[in-house]
C-alpha cells in the first residue's frame, strides 16, 4: 500500500529477533532473495519461447551462521517449526519446507562447495497463492547464502538458479522450469528480464513506468482441476509442432512456427490443438513487441499486449476462470492500461498496469464489485521491481 513501510525491512528485524531467541544469542549474516512477477510470456517456457519476469521487493529473508558441526538447525518463523538434519544423511528431513533447504545444501555440496553445519531462521512476505514463487525465493536465498559463507562466491548466479531447479526436481518432486529461480537470482531493480527458454540467454529491459503502477489483484480462488489440464495443453502444442515439422523440418517447436505454417496444418490437427498453438505463436510475438515498447518507453503498447494475452489465455488456451475474467473486465471499465492473468491460470492473480490517475478508483471498484459478486475481497499487491538474491548485512 502507498505510504506503508518496507515489508523487507520489517522482515529483517523479525528474522534477527527470532534468530537471537532460538539460537545462542549471537547473530549471523542476513540474506534475501525475491519472489517474482511475469509481465508477459505465459505458457511459453515448455514451447522453448520467451518469458519476461521481474524480481519483486517481497521475498524470503534468512539469517545464517555456521555452527561448527555437520548438522543444520533451521527455524521457520512463519510456520513456527524447527527442524534439524545432518548434511551427511542422504535421506534428509521429512518436512517439505525443510527439504527445500536440505536439497540446496546437497546440490551446493555436489558443486564442490564445502558446506558445513549452520543455524538459520527465515521468514517470507510473498503472499501465498499469488503465483509469486515463494519456493524459488527460499531456494535462491539459501543458495546465495551458502555460496557466500562457504563457497567464496565462486558459483555464478545462473548456476545458483539451477541449484534451486534441481532441488525442486530431486527433493520436492516438482518438474519446474528455470524461470522462477533465474529471476530470483538474476533480477535487477528497475529492469525486467527477458529469458530465452531454449538457450538460457537473458537480456534486461528498463522498467521505469513514470505515471503508472503495477498492481496484482489476487482473486484468492483456486479451482479444483479435473484430469491434467497443463499436460493436455503441452501435448496439444507438441502435436501441432509435430504436424508443422513434417512440412517444415526446421520447426522443432512452436517457438519456431508462424501463423502461416500453422494454417497449413489446420486440417490435420484438432480445433483444440489449433487454438492452443495459435495462442502460443501469438504470445511469442507479444513478448517481442513488449521488449520494443519498453525500450521506447511506450507503456500503452505494453498494456495493449497484456489485454491481448488475457484474451488468448481465456479464449484460446482456456486457462482462465470466471473470477479472473471478471477482474479483467473491471480493469477495462476502469481505464486500466493493461491487465491479464498471471501464472498458470484457473485462479490466482491478474497483473495490471494502471495509470496513477485511475489507481484509487480501480482498487475501490475491484474490492467492491468482486466482494459483491463472490462474497470475498481480493488482495491488492503493489509491485515494485527489485534486486535478485543478495546479502543484506
Amino acid at each position: 500500500m502507498r505510504g506503508a513501510p518496507s515489508l523487507m525491512k520489517l522482515t529483517i528485524e523479525d528474522v534477527r529477533s527470532r534468530f537471537i531467541k532460538h539460537f545462542d544469542g549471537s547473530t549471523g549474516n542476513v540474506y534475501a532473495a525475491p519472489g517474482r512477477i511475469n509481465l508477459i510470456g505465459e505458457h511459453t517456457d515448455y514451447n522453448n519461447g520467451f518469458v519476461f519476469p521481474g524480481a519483486v521487493e517481497q521475498g524470503m529473508i534468512a539469517e545464517i551462521k555456521p555452527n561448527g558441526t555437520r548438522n543444520v538447525d533451521v527455524y521457520s518463523i512463519d510456520l513456527k517449526d524447527r527442524v534439524q538434519f545432518s548434511l551427511d544423511d542422504p535421506a534428509g528431513p521429512k518436512a517439505t519446507w525443510a527439504r527445500y533447504i536440505f536439497g540446496v545444501c546437497r546440490e551446493m555440496m555436489a558443486l564442490g562447495v564445502p558446506v558445513e553445519g549452520f543455524n538459520a531462521a527465515f521468514a517470507g512476505d510473498v503472499p501465498l497463492g499469488a503465483g509469486m514463487s515463494s519456493s524459488a525465493a527460499l531456494e535462491s536465498c539459501f543458495a546465495y547464502g551458502l555460496n557466500d559463507l562457504f563457497g567464496g562466491n565462486k558459483i555464478d548466479r545462473l548456476e545458483l538458479a539451477k541449484v534451486g531447479q534441481r532441488t525442486e526436481h530431486k527433493y520436492i518432486g516438482v518438474n519446474c522450469g528455470i524461470m522462477d529461480q533465474a529471476i530470483s537470482c538474476l533480477g535487477k531493480a528497475g529492469n525486467l528480464m527477458r529469458m530465452d527458454c531454449r538457450s538460457g540467454e537473458v537480456a534486461y529491459f528498463p522498467w521505469n513506468p513514470k505515471g503508472y503502477r503495477l498492481v496484482l489483484v489476487n482473486s484468492n480462488v483456486k479451482h479444483a482441476l479435473v484430469g491434467s489440464p497443463y499436460n493436455d495443453r503441452r501435448l496439444s502444442c507438441e502435436r501441432a509442432a509435430a504436424a508443422i515439422h513434417e512440412l517444415h523440418p526446421e520447426v522443432e517447436s512452436l517457438r519456431d512456427a508462424s501463423y502461416e505454417q500453422l494454417d497449413e496444418v489446420k486440417d490435420k490437427i484438432s480445433e483444440e490443438d489449433y487454438k492452443r498453438a495459435h495462442y502460443v505463436i501469438g504470445e511469442r510475438e507479444r513478448v517481442l513487441a513488449v521488449c520494443d515498447a519498453l525500450e521506447a518507453g511506450d507503456y500503452e503498447t505494453v498494456g495493449h499486449m497484456m489485454y491481448e494475452t488475457h484474451n488468448g489465455l481465456s479464449k484460446e488456451y482456456e486457462v482462465s476462470c470466471e473470477e479472473l475474467d471478471f477482474l479483467n473486465d473491471i480493469a477495462k471499465e476502469q481505464g486500466v492500461t493493461g491487465s491479464r492473468i498471471m501464472g498458470g491460470g484457473f485462479g490466482g492473480c491478474t497483473i495490471n498496469l494502471v495509470d496513477e490517475h485511475y489507481y484509487d478508483n480501480f482498487v475501490k471498484a475491484v474490492r467492491e464489485q468482486f466482494k459483491a459478486k463472490y462474497g470475498k475481497e481480493p488482495g491488492i499487491i503493489d509491485v515494485v521491481i527489485g534486486d535478485g538474491a543478495r546479502r543484506l548485512c
